[in-house]
């Protein structure tokens, strides 16, 4: 059997007719080519050995496919620039694309591995819950500040590849030495992005709003369904959503009905006459409410809150432990009590009076 070493000679000797700059040039062809063939084979290997394991591994080799196939092209280039007899000015050239591939995958695998980190840490928390507020503040806060950790990977990444290049190295240093004009331009400029982003940074760590929060925002109602890195997304009760700068939320006033947790007290107003019977209505919302399985049994309540010129107000009040569960018993209560009061009290609905003059004989 031939030495490896001395067949490549061999090889290398019969194709001494060629000029150097083809050699090089078929040889730095072929090193990204087999890379590319010798990954997609191992990476079939791994994927068949990792197909009966759990989802999670799976989907971790499927988010490494691309750092793993740029660390085997950087790495076959690189072997490839050793053996192949480059001209002239090739050498750095080569060396360029390698340092900016290298810095390249560095942030990749930074990327991938802040991702992986993520979902490791969400797996213990389930939004689908009753109780769901840990899980939300935590989906909130780690999402958020991906967001803001890869705009920020992605930044330093491109910094430190641009940096080397001498030219725009020069360039930069001259626009930092100059500024003036142009430095106010490209602030004013990139303010919008920059508070967004300052923003994102404050509502991941102050949490104002997480994932599924209840709010009431610009008179709607509705609940937060996704959180970007400059706008957050609130699905409306009727399926419409409302789009809102991140800034939106650290600079103006909006109601979080979820923010401690989900329990809301729901609210019905009844306006009466003044004859009505508030002890059995107080009864009858009672046991409304207390054969509702959307009633958390913490709260039921029935006052008289105010009396009218014709009416008189009744607050009824019951906690339910969400607020889609508030609302439907509200609507239970008073499709129920209405129902009620027509049925056993219909003179307790509001009515109005006047007084005819007598006529005299």
């Amino acid at each position: 059997m031939n030495d490896p070493s001395t067949l490549f000679d061999q090889i290398v000797a019969r194709l001494q007719w060629m000029p150097d700059w083809m050699i090089s040039l078929i040889i730095l062809a072929l090193a990204p080519f087999l890379a590319n063939l010798l990954h997609r084979i191992l990476f079939r290997m791994v994927t068949r050995w990792v197909s009966h394991m759990d989802l999670f591994w799976r989907a971790l080799l499927a988010r490494t496919e691309g750092p793993t196939r740029l660390a085997f092209l950087i790495v076959a280039v690189s072997f490839a620039a050793s053996i192949a007899p480059l001209p002239p000015g090739w050498g750095a050239i080569v060396r360029q694309v390698l340092s900016v591939g290298f810095i390249a995958l560095l942030g990749w695998i930074a990327l991938t591995a802040f991702h992986v980190w993520m979902v490791m840490h969400l797996r213990r928390f389930k939004l689908d819950t009753e109780d769901n507020l840990l899980a939300r503040k935590h989906v909130t806060q780690t999402r958020m500040l991906q967001r803001v950790a890869n705009v920020l990977i992605l930044v330093i990444t491109a910094s430190i590849a641009l940096m080397t290049f001498d030219s725009v190295r020069q360039y930069g240093v001259s626009l930092l030495a100059s500024a003036g004009a142009a430095g106010i331009i490209v602030g004013l400029a990139l303010q919008p992005v920059l508070k967004n982003l300052i923003a994102g940074i404050q509502l991941a760590i102050t949490q104002p709003i997480r994932i599924d929060d209840a709010l009431i925002v610009e008179g709607e109602w509705g609940n937060v369904e996704e959180i970007t890195s400059t706008y957050v997304v609130v699905r409306l009760w009727d399926w419409r959503r409302m789009i809102l700068p991140l800034s939106y939320f650290i600079e103006k006033p909006f109601q979080n009905w979820t923010r401690e947790n989900a329990d809301l007290i729901g609210v019905v107003m009844l306006y009466l006459d003044h004859t009505a019977p508030v002890a059995e209505i107080r009864s009858k919302a009672e046991e409304i409410v207390g054969a509702s399985p959307n009633w958390d049994k913490r709260v039921i309540a029935v006052q008289v809150t105010d009396f009218k010129q014709s009416t008189m107000e009744v607050r009824i009040l019951a906690s339910a432990g969400s607020a889609g569960r508030a609302f439907d018993l509200r609507c239970e209560i008073r499709e129920k009590i209405i129902a009620f009061l027509q049925q056993n009290h219909v003179y307790a609905l509001p009515r109005l009076r006047a007084e005819l003059p007598t006529l005299s004989a």
